[in-house]
């Protein structure tokens, strides 16, 4: 079975091929960026492990390319399929096109539409098939057979998690004194490919796994000591939605891992947010998880910790929700309602009170049709941004009291 003394030596074979890709610029050598802002709030010296910048937009482009270009050499593979939410498809798409070979790939019906495009750009032939990446995986395996093509695991695969670990050894080589390293967790590729290199060099340093809390396989499975399946995954995190764990995964994870822990959507949606505003990058939800779990105290760091930014592949439309929302928890962005006169004028004064306050109106919604409300009145729903100053809401809420408008402040 696979030690992580053996994925340690293949991640410097991986590192070799890699940084020749990187030489003739068809693969990133990623920065390491310090945080102020999490550094603060983590109470630790936090460094952020851009992945979000690589080529395609994620890590996964390094052990695609690694595993192919083997396969190429070896064995003068001519054709390639994967399954894959999104990411791992396009590090494929984008390694065979550079190879010259041709690469199918599928792709569960509801991925975001930007994946399965960006996917198709790189010359892929595209596939979508099932709910789940589990559902992809089983069609794909079957396509690889009856095509008599190469099938390149998207995680269960020694040198795909080898070429995963040499974001390890680029991590090392940057910052020498490590006393943690938070990486998403979805098959289990990435985090198996960093921990193999982490503790093979450095024992003492501590991984920490992170998961959705709507895609938990591995955590399940590392906490019962066996595989287990996941029943459903429903998750904006959708590059770590994964039903069911490899078992080679399993081993590398259930030897290296010092914890793993679980977020949920609100908090990876807080953690894009935070990385938007504070590193000016975008992360998508699987490449905020690890930052999610910083900022939530679900792990509690000292000393010199990378977070992994796994990825920025996220769907624009998804991104203004995701961001709304977590404005609308964090209180920037609010809702308030109550009842006014249904005549004209009423809404005007309100409007003109919020604009004086220098609040920014989003929206506005009408009521008059439900039963309950008292005939002659309408009731009325402002979704608006406070101005950035302490004390902000409070003060709209008793000036619009003064004036005899009794408002109220939904819940995001």
């Amino acid at each position: 079975m696979v030690s992580a003394r053996d994925v340690y030596e293949r991640a410097l074979e991986a590192l070799r091929v890699i940084r020749d890709a990187q030489s003739r610029g068809l693969i990133h050598r990623t920065p390491l960026l310090r945080s102020e802002t999490l550094s603060v709030i983590s109470n630790a010296n936090v460094w952020l492990k851009l992945e979000s910048l690589q080529k395609t937009g994620s890590f996964k482009v390094r052990g695609a390319y690694f595993a192919i270009n083997n396969a190429v050499r070896d064995m003068k593979v001519n054709h390639v399929v994967t399954a894959s939410a999104g990411n791992h498809a396009q590090g494929v798409a984008y390694s065979a096109s550079l190879l010259g070979i041709k690469a199918t790939v599928v792709m569960p019906q509801y991925t975001p539409w930007i994946k399965i495009a960006r996917t198709r750009r790189y010359g892929a032939d595209v596939v979508l098939h099932g709910e789940s990446y589990t559902e992809a995986e089983e069609y794909a395996t079957g396509l690889a057979k009856e095509l008599g093509a190469y099938y390149v695991h998207a995680y269960n695969d020694l040198d795909v998690i080898a070429g995963q670990g040499t974001i390890g050894l680029e991590v090392l080589e940057d910052l020498k004194d490590i006393d943690y390293v938070v990486v998403p967790v979805g098959g289990g590729g990435l985090i198996s490919g960093i921990a193999s290199v982490i503790k093979t060099v450095s024992p003492r340093t501590k991984v920490i796994g992170v998961q959705s809390e709507g895609a938990p396989g591995a955590y399940l499975s590392l906490k019962s000591g066996r595989i287990i399946t996941a029943e459903r995954v429903d998750t904006i995190a959708d590059g770590i939605a994964v039903k069911r764990i490899g078992d080679l995964t399993f081993k590398l994870m259930s030897e290296l891992l010092d914890d793993i822990v679980l977020v949920n959507d609100l908090e990876i949606a807080k953690a894009i947010l935070m990385i938007a505003e504070s590193v000016k990058v975008i992360a998508e939800g699987a490449g905020a998880a690890a930052v999610a779990a910083l900022i939530s105290g679900k792990v509690r760091v000292s000393g010199n910790v990378v977070a992994i930014v796994s990825g920025g592949n996220i769907d624009m439309n998804l991104l203004f929700r995701v961001i709304s929302k977590a404005l609308a928890i964090e209180g920037r962005i609010i809702k308030i309602s109550g009842l006014l006169p249904d005549r004209p004028g009423m809404l005007g004064r309100v409007t003109t009170v919020l604009g004086e306050l220098g609040v920014n109106i989003l929206d506005v919604l009408h009521e008059r049709y439900d039963p309950t409300i008292t005939p002659g009145y309408a009731e009325v729903s402002f979704i608006v941004e406070l101005p950035p100053e302490e004390g902000a809401l409070d003060k709209v809420m008793r000036k619009l009291g003064e004036l005899g408008f009794n408002f109220r402040v939904e819940k995001p």
